[in-house]
């Protein structure tokens, strides 16, 4: 099955201690069904400082479920990602405004 969300896409956080938090993916895990998103999920690394890194505390996005994202769309509301057939192309589009993504 197609991915109803991609790298690059803007999404939404349904739930968690992000809720509501806006950010675009940087990276999916399809097969652990996971995306990390900017700005949403932040840890703290300790990292020991080398050659080529400072150390200290850095701040790190980490994964989060994709059952608790939503795609925005073009009105800055959350929608679910449906697919069609455009000619002989697949293509997502947005269940709300039926825009092509």
């Amino acid at each position: 099955m197609a991915a109803k969300l991609k790298k690059g896409d803007k999404v939404i956080v349904l739930t968690g201690k992000d809720a509501g938090k806006l950010g675009e993916i940087s990276s999916v895990n399809p097969s652990a069904n996971k995306a990390v998103v900017d700005g949403v999920n932040i840890a703290i690394r300790h990292t020991k400082q080398s050659q080529t890194s400072q150390g200290g505390r850095i701040p790190k996005a980490m994964p989060i479920d994709l059952s608790n994202l939503a795609i925005v769309d073009k009105n800055g509301k959350a929608t679910r990602v449906g697919f069609r057939m455009e000619g002989d192309k697949k293509v997502r589009f947005a269940k709300t405004t039926g825009e092509v993504i």
